[in-house]
């Protein structure tokens, strides 16, 4: 699973987050195809976890049958901490349990190039069905089937 190999900072504030885990504003970074012709783009924002990130490259490779190429645009920079259940309140900030990837609408999150546009929209609907937010799937505004 991904995580980090350093940081700064062992332990990280949550953030402004609103209710429901959504992320504030709208991505103007990363909200692009860069590598591929077709991609996942995030419509709603929140966390998403190294283990869901890692259940849709699955889900992407075991359908591509490793045909084609495959780019993931996030990663999980952000620990996440935990209290162990029925301890007292205080005592200081719970361990890391996960690392997750803050996501803000309009965040490219897969991509892949190198195989039919039907193919690609199966795989990556597969991949959309391991994440806990709203996707869509696009395509590069120049792209020609061949």
């Amino acid at each position: 699973m991904l995580q980090p190999k350093r940081t700064r900072y062992r332990k990280e504030q949550r953030g402004r987050l609103l209710q429901g885990g959504e992320v504030r504003g709208i991505a103007t970074r990363g909200s692009q195809l860069a590598y591929g012709s077709f991609g996942l783009k995030a419509i709603d924002g929140g966390l998403i976890t190294s283990r869901q990130i890692e259940a849709a490259r699955v889900a992407l490779t075991r359908y591509l049958r490793r045909e084609g190429k495959i780019w993931i645009r996030i990663f999980p920079h952000k620990p996440i901490t935990r209290k162990p259940l029925e301890v007292r309140m205080g005592k200081g900030k719970g361990n890391v349990e996960f690392y997750a990837a803050v996501v803000k609408p309009g965040t490219i999150l897969f991509e892949c190039e190198g195989v039919s546009e039907g193919a690609a929209r199966e795989a990556l609907r597969l991949a959309a069905h391991k994440l806990p937010i709203q996707v869509r799937f696009i395509r590069r505004p120049d792209y020609e089937s061949r």
